[in-house]
């Protein structure tokens, strides 16, 4: 009778054990697992979105598995490809071409995955969901900035990649403040050009030949972005014109605010990308599981397919006189990051 006792609890011991384990794997496999395409990691703000993306979907218990495209569209959709053959729960694009990554979201939803398009808009096809800051109001209050500070003279305005939405969004909201000032015979655009795949070389060799075809006489340069900007403030050192002359940014990327600090570069328009990240995640997830995002998707945005469902966030202007209280105390950058040590 001891020796069957005996074999019972063992008998039991084991069995618990199974059901444990089993138990943690099937949880395990309960969890959302959420793919991610971004298109490079050679700009700061990037380095941040796929730091706050793999820290959230922790944070929300969530996998997630990140590819890098390398600012290559076939890899991008080749890198795709992959991640939906891996059976994930809901892709998240930020594209690197706005067209060619259509065929990644028809991939996806042929295969009954959602998609979540993330900071850039991919066009012509069935998104889910969009999320980014506004990137119009973007540009809006970087054309609002300029021509208050300088209502006339001779402007270069340097517009992002073709393949990217935004540099359109960018563009449209700064030449709202911008083409008046035109209209009027204030100000002269000099030099107006997209710079290819967002690369600050090209934006040095333009803003170098507005410089020269000018005599130097540029009052004002139009940037999108901050590295761009910075590109812009590298050609205008050069003549001895570095913080002579008003240059926009975005992003609030360390250098930019370093830059602001010291008077080159004027003003950076800040998004707050933990905010973004998190709501990603959150939206994502929700996808994943097919519940309704009319709670956090109150907009739209026209993709030449459809009205997507869409979360704009508002961006802040970021200048020498709030640098501090925006990007240093709220902890976004260390003081050492924009001061030096």
């Amino acid at each position: 009778m001891k020796k069957t006792l005996i074999i019972t609890l063992m008998l039991f011991l084991v069995m618990s054990m199974f059901i444990g384990v089993t138990g943690l794997a099937s949880c395990a496999e309960s969890k959302i697992t959420i793919g991610v395409s971004l298109p490079t990691q050679d700009v700061e703000r990037w380095v941040r979105n796929k730091e706050n993306l793999t820290n959230e979907a922790a944070n929300q218990g969530a996998n997630i598995k990140i590819q890098v495209a390398n600012d290559d569209p076939g890899k991008q959709i080749s890198q795709c490809e992959n991640l939906i053959s891996q059976g994930v729960d809901v892709l998240i694009i930020a594209a690197a071409d706005a067209v060619s990554s259509a065929t990644s979201v028809d991939a996806a939803k042929q295969a009954g995955i959602p998609v979540l398009c993330y900071v850039r808009l991919v066009e012509n096809c069935d998104l889910d969901a969009h999320i980014a800051y506004d990137n119009k109001k973007v540009g809006e209050i970087q054309g609002k900035y300029l021509t208050q500070l300088v209502p006339k003279g001779n402007y270069i305005l340097l517009a992002g990649s073709k393949t990217d939405h935004n540099s359109f969004l960018f563009k449209e909201g700064a030449m709202s403040y911008i083409q008046p000032l035109v209209d009027k015979g204030d100000v002269k655009i000099v030099m107006e050009q997209f710079v290819t795949g967002w690369q600050p070389s090209e934006a040095l060799k333009i803003v170098e030949n507005a410089l020269t075809a000018n005599n130097n006489e540029i009052d004002g340069i139009l940037s999108p972005n901050d590295s761009l900007a910075g590109a812009a403030i590298q050609a205008l050192a050069a003549q001895g014109l570095a913080g002579k002359v008003p240059v926009t940014g975005g992003d609030a990327d360390a250098a930019a605010a370093r830059r602001i600090v010291e008077g080159t570069q004027t003003m950076t328009a800040y998004r707050d990308l933990l905010i973004m990240d998190k709501k990603a995640i959150e939206v994502a997830i929700k996808l994943a599981k097919g519940e309704s995002i009319s709670d956090v998707a109150t907009e739209t945005i026209d993709n030449n397919f459809k009205d997507v469902p869409a979360i704009l966030l508002p961006p802040v202007v970021v200048d020498k006189d709030n640098v501090d209280e925006i990007l240093v105390e709220s902890g976004y950058h260390s003081k050492e990051d924009v001061y030096g040590k």
